[in-house]
């Protein structure tokens, strides 16, 4: 499996992650965040067949591009099940507050503990792990094989995420950290939304700046 961070913006840049088997070329896409035509053409030139989209959670600056990769190729999205009301409100999402109005109903539902399984290598497994705070929705994907994790806002390199937005809450987001992430073994490798790569190890050594 390889990993191929595409860093795209539409007004906040976010990363967006291809995690892709490269020998059949199928792979997940985690938080497809904007700039949907750069997205569509890395796929076509690198002959990428996407099974999934997989969102960490509903801010306009992880979903911009949702819809028209859902519409042109017909790629399901997930979220967790409390992203419903993020996908559905632009006011929630955050899109109405720089000029837009993102919503989207089409979107499939995750639990905690839930599996997602690369149909063409089903070794490839990832993980729903629940981490509220940033939002209520916030979840990372573990692969527990390839010791990695996309985070998204939860935690960044030397930095956590944001809890002034609606649905925030510092203690959760603390909480989550601690008792999620920080129970993953330390080599983990941890890809958030807005910053280089980090490990466990490395990120419990900065959380006592952060409370």
């Amino acid at each position: 499996m390889q990993i191929h961070t595409v860093p795209v913006s539409d007004g906040i840049e976010t990363n967006a992650y291809f995690y892709i088997d490269e020998t059949s070329k199928h792979g997940f896409l985690i938080d497809p965040a904007a700039e949907p035509q750069k997205l569509l053409k890395l796929i076509k030139d690198n002959n990428w067949i996407i099974e999934k989209m997989l969102i960490t959670h509903g801010h306009f600056d992880h979903i911009g591009a949702v819809e028209t990769l859902h519409k042109q190729l017909g790629i399901p999205y997930y979220i967790h099940e409390n992203g419903k009301d993020y996908l559905s409100n632009p006011a929630l999402n955050l899109s109405s507050y720089f000029g837009d109005s993102i919503a989207l109903n089409q979107a499939e539902f995750l639990k905690e503990n839930d599996i997602m399984t690369l149909e063409e290598n089903p070794q490839t497994k990832l993980k729903v792990i629940h981490t509220p705070g940033h939002t209520q929705d916030s979840v990372l994907f573990y692969d527990e094989q390839n010791d990695l994790a996309f985070v998204g806002d939860t935690i960044f390199k030397a930095s956590i995420g944001r809890t002034d937005f609606p649905g925030g809450n510092t203690q959760q987001l603390k909480n989550s950290i601690e008792s999620k992430i920080f129970s993953l073994p330390d080599n983990t490798v941890l890809y958030s939304g807005h910053s280089d790569s980090t490990t466990v190890a490395t990120e419990k050594k900065n959380f006592k700046f952060f409370f």
